[in-house]
């Protein structure tokens, strides 16, 4: 599941005022990348019933505290997992590799 979610979008579908959404983004329970003057989220955070992967705020605490920014992050994870790999970093997450995302993100 790839692309990204408005903010308005997602608050509706997730039942969450806006404010919310953007606190949730602030604390890294949520991954927001800037589009300008607002904030979208990518759509692989999510799994099939629409609930934040469970292993995104580990995620995002380790790139943080790694000095990498959301965004970077972002794109990090939308970056091919392999060469010849047609699957991207945020599959692998979804898949459930956490530490071969957490040792990309280390070594980034």
């Amino acid at each position: 599941m790839h692309g990204s979610l408005s903010a308005t979008w997602l608050s509706a579908k997730l039942g969450l005022d806006p404010s919310a959404l953007d606190a949730a983004r602030r604390d890294g329970r949520l991954l927001g990348q800037s589009a300008g003057d607002h904030y979208e989220f990518p759509a692989w955070q999510f799994d099939d019933d629409g609930n934040v992967l469970p292993s995104l705020p580990r995620v995002i605490a380790a790139a943080r505290a790694a000095g990498m920014s959301d965004d970077r992050l972002g794109a990090l994870l939308q970056a091919r997992s392999g060469l010849g790999s047609g699957r991207c970093l945020a599959d692998v997450l979804r898949d459930g590799n956490v530490g071969h995302v957490l040792g990309v993100i280390q070594s980034a």
